[in-house]
């Protein structure tokens, strides 16, 4: 079955053709390492590991790679802003070295709560500096540069096209320039490729180069990056909708004006996180919610806001609620009860796939990644009447994609003493047929995280 992407360069969805048959190479932009990842942020990499479990699914190899952004440099629109870093190891009393390597760890964390695929590569800015300078020498020798008091720019007059990606009024940039813009800029719209040193601060990280001691800009590390690890396999750039008027159309003018080639045929964003009051959620608003902070400290299963996520097409914005959290933790513990329901029915008979409902549920996964249809292919399957070892091998193989560990949904999980101890004083209250303790102590276990079944063959108590 065909795979249909939306491209956000061409703004149409299209048919999905790698450049070498049977092999994908995929760039996803990774974080800048210098705090926790936010909710909106993680929501971004849920959609990134889906579209590779569904490249995955469909048959392709997948080569997929990863930035972390461990260099201080200027993050912010046209090169505004403080460095992160910097700022991050004032706030916290360590060096900046540290805080990348303390947020980097805490965001693989994230991950794995979040059963995200690690990429088949890590690449860190700080260690392709060579690699970004090279490039830089490569765009100067080029007539694509310029150098101003704070920096080498990027002249984005000298590349036609500049806004394709974007599709921004390049006109309207130039006048409605933003008051902080270094008044040497040719253009409101070019960007710094290397950042001077100040004079008489010594920074953290800094490097020597052709032009003198400085750092890069933020944009030149993905395209050095992408370049080095994925050559001419340049399929898929991924990353957020907010990546497309300045860093993703940045990387592409850099990337193309130094090669003369396309680069990366499809670009693929989604969309933000809304939280109450309808701003988007950012570090930037002080509004932000970490997976920690929101569910694993609350007791919650992080794979609750992975289902919660599919409750949304990526392209479309989402809007965060305690509502919908909630409605998610109830989605994925009826789905994990439905599939320990069907093991047991199951009994050691052996499944097949079925053909015809993995058809469906390719069909809404290949129709640019639609979850939403995903899972009502899902519950379709569990409420269909084929036999309970053919539906539960047909949704563990729907889980490839899900990421939903449904695979590990019947097992056994060490309880705390305390809710053994809750355990064991409800079959008392059963057994004395004290319902109404019975009832009470039951909603103490579930309002602990725990999902409480009284069956047959007596009561199981799960970790949903």
């Amino acid at each position: 079955m065909q795979l249909y992407l939306y491209n956000s360069l061409t703004r149409t969805k299209e048919l999905f053709t790698p450049i070498e048959t049977g092999r994908v190479g995929l760039y996803t932009c990774g974080p800048t390492v210098y705090n926790y990842a936010h909710i909106g942020n993680l929501r971004t990499y849920i959609f990134e590991d889906v579209l590779k479990r569904v490249l995955d699914y469909n048959g392709y190899d997948v080569k997929h790679v990863m930035n972390i952004t461990d260099v201080g440099h200027l993050t912010g629109d046209r090169d505004m802003g403080h460095d992160k870093l910097e700022e991050g190891a004032r706030r916290e009393g360590k060096t900046a070295w540290e805080i990348a390597a303390y947020y980097t760890e805490a965001f693989r964390k994230d991950m794995a709560h979040l059963n995200i695929q690690e990429p088949s590569i890590w690449c860190k800015a700080t260690d392709t500096i060579p690699e970004q300078i090279d490039l830089i020498r490569t765009l100067e020798d080029k007539g694509f540069t310029y150098r101003t008091g704070d920096g080498i720019y990027f002249d984005t007059a000298r590349f036609p096209g500049y806004n394709k990606l974007s599709h921004q009024d390049i006109e309207a940039l130039q006048e409605g320039a933003r008051v902080e813009i270094n008044p040497e800029k040719r253009n409101a719209t070019d960007f710094a490729l290397w950042k001077f040193s100040p004079p008489n601060v010594k920074r953290q990280m800094e490097w020597d180069s052709p032009w003198g001691l400085g750092f890069p800009g933020w944009h030149i590390e993905c395209s050095a990056m992408s370049m080095k690890y994925l050559g001419d396999q340049l399929d898929i750039h991924c990353g957020g909708t907010d990546h497309i008027d300045v860093h993703h159309t940045n990387e592409i003018a850099q990337s193309e004006a130094a090669t003369g080639k396309p680069f990366f045929n499809f670009w693929m964003h989604g969309a933000f996180l809304i939280i109450t009051g309808g701003k988007k959620m950012a570090k930037s608003e002080g509004n932000f919610l970490t997976l920690d902070n929101a569910f694993v400290n609350n007791g919650i299963d992080p794979l609750a806001y992975r289902y919660a996520v599919f409750q949304t097409h990526y392209r479309k914005p989402m809007e965060y609620s305690q509502e919908a959290i909630d409605g998610a933790v109830n989605g994925i513990r009826h789905l994990r009860n439905q599939v320990r329901t069907l093991k047991d029915d199951a009994g050691e008979r052996e499944g097949r796939i079925d053909d015809g409902r993995r058809q469906k549920f390719l069909k809404e996964i290949n129709d640019d990644l639609n979850m939403p249809r995903a899972l009502a292919a899902v519950q379709a399957l569990l409420k269909s009447d084929l036999a309970p070892e053919d539906r539960l091998a047909t949704v563990f193989d729907f889980d490839r994609v899900l990421g939903f560990d449904l695979l590990q949904a019947d097992k056994a999980v060490a309880l705390p003493e305390v809710i053994e101890q809750m355990i064991a004083e409800r079959i008392r209250a059963r057994e004395a047929r004290d319902f109404t303790r019975s009832d009470e102590l039951r909603d103490a276990i579930e309002a602990q995280g725990y999902t409480v079944q009284d069956t047959p063959e007596g009561m199981k108590v799960f970790k949903p």
